[in-house]
Order: structure tokens, then sequence, then C-alpha cells
């Protein structure tokens, strides 16, 4: 491989956001490591790597097991000798209301949506600050500027890597590493089928039973005018190809409009606003 042409991971890249993102990435001339956790779902990806002749490989990556992260990222070097973008994609919604919530389900969705994107960064940060480049992608979500009921869990796991995020770019502009936060809205992925319903949410003798199942009626109806995931996959090839990236990028315009909303208005107008959205 030449040692001019830019090298990309990216985690969760079986399907969705990250399948499109590995594509799309590859297209633009980037070598990318396409990793996720059971290659097995690997194929749709190398069919269309092989029909198209695209710089991608794929890579088994579990971004919950430090042996996983540092095996795939020691072969990556190995291989290339650099990583230049780092996309953090994996992760999980934990559907259910709070008081529903056990913290061995809590922990998990850290685990896979905060923890899980620590472990690859710091990972990949010796090797980016020896290069005194890097960009790193971080796929955050409209959930990681507002809440909304029965996404306690998955909300703040997006809050957590939004401060994260915000704070480590002042950190490492000096090695020129770039901090990046993409945005999406609702999405249509099948990111819904992979959603986990806390158990006590599903037990109709739960206080909340009849409120997860209305968002999940809301959340479906959204979904079926939601953008798809190659519109993510465009946003993040456009940030990475810039010269100067923002820090943030919405991504959708559903996600658009409410943070614009969210600006123009006051706590309690936002917050009926929604209520009234899911009731």
């Amino acid at each position: 491989m030449s040692q001019d042409r830019k090298v990309a991971i990216i985690t969760g890249s079986s399907s969705g956001i990250g399948y499109e993102t590995s594509i799309a990435l590859a297209r633009s001339g980037i070598f990318t490591y396409a990793t996720m956790r059971n290659l097995q779902k690997a194929t749709n990806l190398e069919s269309i790597r092989d029909k198209e002749m695209l710089p991608l490989k794929t890579l088994q990556l579990d971004v919950t097991d430090d042996a996983s992260v540092n095996e795939a990222i020691q072969t990556i070097i190995s291989e290339s000798g650099r990583i230049d973008v780092l996309v953090n994609n994996a992760g999980y919604g934990l559907v259910g209301a709070f008081e529903d919530l056990s913290m061995d389900e809590i922990r998990r969705q850290f685990e896979t949506n905060f923890f899980g994107v620590i472990r690859v960064m710091q990972s990949v940060l010796p090797l980016m600050r020896k290069q005194k480049f890097g960009i790193l992608v971080n796929i955050s979500s409209g959930a990681g500027r507002f809440g909304y009921p029965s996404g306690s869990a998955y909300v703040s796991t997006k809050f957590a890597l939004e401060g994260l995020s915000e704070s480590i770019a002042y950190e490492l502009d000096q090695f020129g590493i770039k901090v990046i936060l993409v945005e999406p809205g609702v999405i249509k992925t099948n990111f819904d089928s992979g959603m986990v319903v806390a158990k006590k949410s599903q037990d109709a003798s739960s206080p909340y039973f009849n409120m997860t199942k209305k968002m999940d009626t809301v959340f479906r109806q959204l979904i079926l005018n939601s953008s798809p995931p190659s519109l993510v996959a465009d946003v993040v090839v456009q940030a990475v190809k810039s010269e100067n990236p923002n820090l943030r990028y919405l991504a959708g315009k559903d996600v658009e409009q409410w943070v614009e909303q969210k600006k123009k208005m006051s706590d309690t107008e936002f917050f009926n606003m929604m209520k009234q959205s899911f009731q």
C-alpha cells in the first residue's frame, strides 16, 4: 500500500450507518478497514468491494473487548503503517423507562456506546500523535442534544460522548488531530431491530408499560419518513475531506428542525413541545 494513501477504520460496519460509511469512504479513495464484531455479517460488504474493486478490508473488532481492539489496531498498523481516520459507529439503543432499567442493562449500554469509543480512541491516539495528523469521527445522535421518554440510558451515552469529544478536541488540536461529532436524526437502518427493550419494561405490570408501547409506535412512525444511512455516510465523508472540519455536523432534516427549535425555545417550551409529540 502506498504510504500516501490515507487509511480509515470504522467500527460497527456490518449494517446501517457503518456499512454505508465504509463504502463511501472506500469509494472516495481512502483505504478502509470495515470492522465488526461478527465477520459472518461481512458478506454483503465484501461483495460490493469485489464488484467495485474498492480499497476495503473487513476485520473483526469487538469494541467491548480490550484484546479484540488491540489486536485489530495492531493488525492495521502492521499492514498499513498508519491510521488517519477513525469512525466510532458501533452502538445500540436500550429502550425502557429509567425506573425499569437494571444496573446490568445500563452498564452494557455504556460499555458499547461510550466505553467502546474510549477503548478504540485510546488505542489509535499514540499513532495519530506520532503522525501529527488524525481525524476522530464519533457518531453521536440528536439524542446527544436532547432527551426523550424511554431513552434515558441511550441518551446518557450520547450526552457523555458529546462532552468527551468536545473536551478532547482541545487536548488533541496541538497534535494536528481533529475531533468531529456527527449527529444523525432518525435513520432508516436496522437499528430499531437491534434495539434492546429493558426486561421490566416488557412486563405489563410496569407502571411505564403503556408509555413504552406508545414510544415504540411513535418511533416506528418516525422511521417511515426518516433519512437513509447513506445521508450520514455522505456527511462523514464531507467532514473527513474538509481542511477545517466543524466540531459538529447534523445529519437529517428532522434533527436540524429539533435542534433549531431547542435554540429558539425555553427549556419549558421545548419540554412541552416534545411531550406533545409523544402523546
